[in-house]
Parts: structure tokens; sequence; C-alpha cells
């Protein structure tokens, strides 16, 4: 497999460690050599979480470096943006849940609210492939991580992980009801 690097970005309690754990379980059942990480912040205030998720051989840190990610996986909007700028190479892939959790600036009146507009034509800009996930009736919001994922398992963004290996992954991490409700979105 080619290398492929993934930064995993959004806000603390939209299941950002979760999404970057099956992700990697998914590479380790597909057989794909991988390293990860992730950094937290203030996530239990709703501070930002980062995930690095490098995959391919040859590999000897997991963190990216700035403008070399090839795919970026984005749980808010705002926070979209910001990864795409720090660590989306020109001609890579947004993914993103377009759901709006305001940051500081915004909540203060300093800056405005990012309209999705503003974020295509930023992804335009640079050639950035950049696709919008919106479920206007997921019955939990803490889903939002999984219909992504369903999303970038559809496009075969990660060829090498198919949703077999996504979905043993899956039952690796939650169980009960939330893993029934999770499977059924992501085969959806």
């Amino acid at each position: 497999m080619k290398q492929l690097n993934i930064y995993i970005c959004g806000v603390g309690g939209q299941g950002i460690g979760l999404l970057s754990e099956i992700l990697l379980r998914g590479a380790d059942y597909a057989g794909v050599e991988a390293k990860a990480v992730d950094t937290h912040g203030l996530a239990q205030r709703g501070g930002i979480v980062i995930s690095h998720l490098r995959l391919g051989k040859n590999i000897f840190s997991p963190m990216i470096p700035e403008r070399e990610a090839d795919l970026v996986i984005a749980l808010e909007r705002h926070e979209a943006l910001r990864g795409m700028d720090y660590a989306l190479k020109d001609g890579g892939t947004l993914i993103y849940y377009n759901t709006v959790l305001q940051p500081l600036g915004v909540r203060l009146g300093q800056e405005n609210e990012l309209t999705k507009v503003q974020l295509q034509n930023a992804c335009k800009a640079r050639g950035i492939s950049c696709i919008m996930v919106e479920h206007p009736d997921l019955a939990d919001p803490r889903m939002q991580n999984i219909a992504v994922l369903s999303r970038l398992n559809l496009e075969r963004l990660i060829p090498e992980i198919s949703q077999e290996h996504l979905l043993r992954a899956l039952e690796d991490l939650v169980e009960g009801k939330v893993l029934e409700k999770n499977r059924a979105l992501l085969i959806a």
C-alpha cells in the first residue's frame, strides 16, 4: 500500500477517539501497517481533539508533518477549516460533518460563523476535494462520527480497509444497543 496520512479533528465529546480507534483497528484487520497518536487538549471542556493516523510501510513517526495529510476527517465545520489549513496538502480530500459548535471567537462576537460555502470555496482554491456529510434525521448526535465513517467507506477513501474490517473494529469497541445503532448506520 502507498502511504496514506489521515488527520482527524473535531471538538471534545464528538467521538474522535472512537473514530480514530476504529480506523486503526480496521487497518490492523486489513493487514495494513499503521501508526497513530491522539492529542486531546481540553477535550472534556469542548476543546480541540486531533488524531494522526499514518498507514503504510516505512513510517517511523505517527505525527503527520504540516500540510502532508492526504485526508482530513473533521466532525465540525470550523475544525474542518482549521484542519485543512494546517494539515491537508493541496489536492487532498476533506470529509466533514456539517455541524457547528461555535468556537470561542464566534461566541464572543469577535469572529463570524464559518459557512459551508466559505469552506467549499477555501477547498476549491487549493484543489481539495470536499465531501460534506449531513444526517438531519440522525437520532443521536453522538453518532455523527459513524455517519462520517459510513460515507468515508462508501466513497472508498481508504480502499485497503473494507466495511468488514470497520465492522469488526466497531464490534471490538462498543456493545449492546450502541453497537446495533452504530452498525446499522455504518452499513446503511
